[in-house]
């Protein structure tokens, strides 16, 4: 066995770690055999130096591997998965699953708290009074006999290295190492044992990784890692150069499923829900046609499926059919000049927003899941001179928060062509 400052001094000098050097590590910090400067130094190495694919695959592996396996395609041979890398109103998490299940395609989904620009789907769904997102196999099973989805957070049982690992990447400047951030979610993702996945991984303004190119390889890298250890994957690249859909907060975003579910969805939301969704079924091999997905919907199914889940899971499914009550203190945010919405600063939307108490700026923060944004136009809309862009819901009056929201949208002379909503398709390497 290697020394910790042997396996340290080669990846600081660029070599390539064995498998066995790369199961060392990631042991002794499920362990605790190494000490954090030992582990963060690891990080750095890794996050300057690189990994290449198979190191990226051992390194997965190895974290995977570090836990519970629930191995639940041994029951459900068709299940189906889905992760977004996050963004600013993004909620088609919730919107996805029930539609799916209702369309008989079983779903499990692990999701997490938000921090930062970014609202986790965790978060978001605990606005339902009584829900408990506590997940472990058994109950999982449960749920997907039941009602054909599962939705909730990992217990410590899932992948306990990557917590660790995770929690000194975000104080050593290495969150966003793409090898890292690739075996981090994929061990988690690998250890339900769904059949199949389909990855949502955001590019533009509010986006984790804005770059496209950046965003491009994150998603290659996921795929490729993905698909060699035995998974059924794709990703498609989305934008994230404004909100998607209408609203941006918690309460408002379970709202907001609820306006889909009953077929008054925004189209970007449903053009990327519907695309994940036919996308994931087909790997899956259920196959579910767009036809079919839309008529869960239209025929009241889907919403149906999503209150069921709820009860299941133990929330209120009728203070989903009561009026949804938000922040008190109504702003509305207008075009400063006529012209046409040229950009959102969408990070820094969702920035301010966590600010004003509708988010996490750091771990342990209090959500006031009452404060939101509705967004009333999209990117090249013609504005006129004080027309309403948005709608802000705060708890307070926050001049300076009015005047930050405010300036995240740019009005400009001439009209810009919105990005495409669904730019790429990634599949595997070796599929063409």
């Amino acid at each position: 066995m290697a020394s910790p400052y042997a396996i340290l001094a080669r990846k600081r000098r660029g070599e390539r770690l064995e498998e066995s050097e790369i199961r060392q590590v990631v042991a002794a910090a499920a362990s605790g055999a190494w000490s954090d400067a030992q582990l963060a130094a690891f990080l750095m190495a890794a996050a300057i130096r690189g990994l290449d694919p198979e190191e990226t695959r051992a390194l997965t592996i190895a974290m995977l591997e570090s836990g519970e396996q629930w191995n639940l395609g041994s029951q459900f041979p068709t299940l189906a998965d889905k992760h977004s890398t996050g963004g600013v109103g993004d909620k088609v998490s919730l919107v996805l699953s029930p539609i799916l299940a209702a369309c008989g395609q079983p779903v499990v989904m692990l999701t997490g708290r938000g921090l930062g620009h970014t609202g986790g789907t965790a978060d978001k769904l605990e606005t339902i009074p009584g829900l408990d997102l506590a997940f472990d196999r058994a109950r999982c099973v449960g749920l997907l006999e039941s009602c054909g989805m599962a939705i909730g957070m990992a217990t410590g049982d899932l992948a306990p290295a990557d917590r660790k690992l995770y929690a000194l990447r975000d104080v050593t400047a290495t969150v966003d190492s793409i090898p890292l951030i690739t075996a981090s979610i994929l061990s988690k993702k690998l250890a339900t044992g769904a059949a199949a996945m389909v990855l949502d991984v955001k590019t533009g303004s509010g986006a984790f990784i804005p770059d496209l190119g950046e965003a491009r390889q994150l998603a290659k890298n996921l795929v490729d890692t993905a698909d060699s250890c035995g998974m059924k994957v794709s990703a498609f690249l989305t934008d994230m150069s404004q909100p998607l859909g209408e609203w941006v907060g918690h309460r408002s975003e379970v709202l907001e499923t609820m306006n889909c579910l009953d077929g008054k969805g925004r189209r970007d939301l449903m053009e990327v829900t519907y695309a994940l969704g036919v996308e994931v079924s087909r790997l899956s091999g259920v196959s579910v046609s767009r036809s079919a997905l839309e008529d869960a919907v239209g025929s009241g199914r889907a919403r149906e499926q999503f209150l069921r889940w709820v009860e299941a899971q133990g929330g209120d499914p009728s203070w989903l059919e009561s009026e949804i009550e938000l922040a008190p203190e109504i702003v509305t945010i207008s075009a400063p000049e006529s012209g046409y919405l040229a950009a959102v600063d969408t990070q820094r939307l969702g920035l301010a927003m966590a600010q004003a108490g509708g988010g996490r700026l750091r771990d342990g923060d209090r959500i006031d899941d009452g404060v939101s944004l509705r967004y009333l136009s999209g990117l090249g809309h013609k504005v006129e001179k004080g027309e309403e862009i948005a709608r802000l819901y705060l708890r307070v009056p926050a001049p300076e928060i009015v005047t930050e929201v405010a300036a995240c949208f740019v009005v400009a002379e001439s009209r810009i062509e919105p990005p495409q909503l669904i730019s790429d398709r990634i599949l595997p390497s070796q599929v063409t």
